[in-house]
């Protein structure tokens, strides 16, 4: 897990340069469209790109070649389409709508000639050209900010989000598995022997936390080094795709956090829990949290001020990858950061506390799970 992923993104980027310098690019198939003129003056402009336009006197002709297959399909300019912008087209074939490239070059074709000799062609060419609307984001000085929007700056805070929440679970669940395991085998009794409960739980927070700390610095740390190989390689999209400056700053914090309160709860879960199995249906009930915003990450994009995103930011349990989601489609203010990052805080400290109340009174108990009145009286009097 900790190396698939730049290893994987590396493998792309070379698999994509290979493929690219051994095919060569197809090869562009050429249609032609057939057209009657039956209002004069559209003789030129008959090559739209891909597509060929030939001129036949009447429709009967053109449906003669149609029907030979010299041409795939035809239209009729005629008056309706100078008083009301109507063409009818004709072809063999059924079809729900006329296909896009097909629209786009007739329009063009239309456009060109009904503007030919009344305006100079820079205006036909401005007129045709599909709008391409640039939106640049100031700073609250005017300044050109640094940090641009757009899909570019939600790919790398998307993907370590999914790998974010993915190495929650699977840290949260190798501590119940490896918990449920040591009291089935008995192995718990021989560790407590050598070791207090406060001592055996920090030990195993601390440990699995350590790695998956590795984990995620090599991911942060790779994420930047494979866009810049991409960006450098590819251009294109590449080059949008840009890093929040707090990013890595912020990933780390919340993983930290995130992994010290799954953690805590885990070993709650694997002191009540009998066996791994039981304790790995219990985990599910706080690890789904973690994902449940990467179930709603099409609504961020559309409704990114939406007061539900700040309530899963300050959650404590989806607070890191809602916030790491967040920071890829908008800014977040400094008091829900703040608030979230304390929160989280004041969560471990009341969460780990029971954790080793829990820990204490239950890591011997064997047999059937204790029900959750019987944990808080024992919690209470404990």
């Amino acid at each position: 897990m900790t190396l698939i992923m730049p290893v994987l993104g590396l493998l792309a980027i070379g698999v994509v340069q290979l493929v690219s310098a051994i095919i060569e690019p197809p090869e562009v198939e050429t249609t032609t469209i057939g057209y009657v003129d039956e209002v004069g003056g559209f003789n030129q402009y008959t090559t739209q790109g891909p597509i060929e336009l030939v001129r036949y006197d009447t429709q009967d002709d053109a449906t003669a070649a149609m029907l030979k297959a010299d041409v795939s399909e035809y239209f009729v300019i005629s008056t309706p389409y100078t008083s009301m912008g109507v063409i009818n087209r004709y072809t063999l074939e059924k079809q729900l709508e006329t296909p896009p490239g097909t629209s786009a070059a007739i329009k063009r074709f239309l456009t060109s000639n009904v503007l030919s000799g009344r305006v100079p062609q820079e205006t036909i060419d401005l007129v045709e050209a599909p709008l391409r609307l640039m939106t640049i984001r100031l700073t609250e000085t005017g300044a050109v900010a640094t940090e641009q929007g757009g899909f570019g700056n939600l790919l790398v805070p998307g993907i370590f989000s999914l790998l974010l929440a993915l190495s929650l679970n699977f840290f949260a669940s190798y501590m119940v598995q490896g918990l449920g395991e040591e009291k089935e085998s008995r192995l718990i009794e021989v560790l407590l022997s050598s070791v207090t409960t406060r001592q055996l739980l920090v030990g195993k927070v601390l440990g699995l936390g350590v790695a998956g700390l590795v984990q995620v610095a090599v991911w942060l740390v790779s994420l930047p080094l494979l866009l810049n190989l991409a960006s450098s390689t590819f251009g294109g999209f590449f080059s949008t795709i840009q890093i929040p400056g707090n990013f890595i700053f912020l990933g780390i914090i919340y993983f930290v956090l995130g992994y010290l309160l799954f953690a805590a709860l885990s070993a709650g879960v694997g002191a009540i829990s009998p066996n791994a199995r039981e304790g790995q249906q219990l985990s599910l009930i706080y690890s789904m949290f973690a994902i449940v915003p990467l179930w709603f990450s099409s609504l961020l994009m559309l409704f990114p001020k939406s007061p539900i995103w700040t309530v899963l930011t300050i959650f404590p349990v989806t607070a890191p990858v809602e916030a790491m989601l967040r920071l890829g489609v908008s800014d977040i203010p400094a008091w829900e950061l703040a608030t979230s990052i304390v929160v989280l805080v004041l969560s471990i400290i009341g969460v780990l506390f029971l954790s080793i109340k829990v820990f204490r009174i239950y890591l011997l108990m064997y047999g059937k799970r204790p029900g959750w009145g019987e944990i808080i009286r024992n919690i209470r009097a404990g």
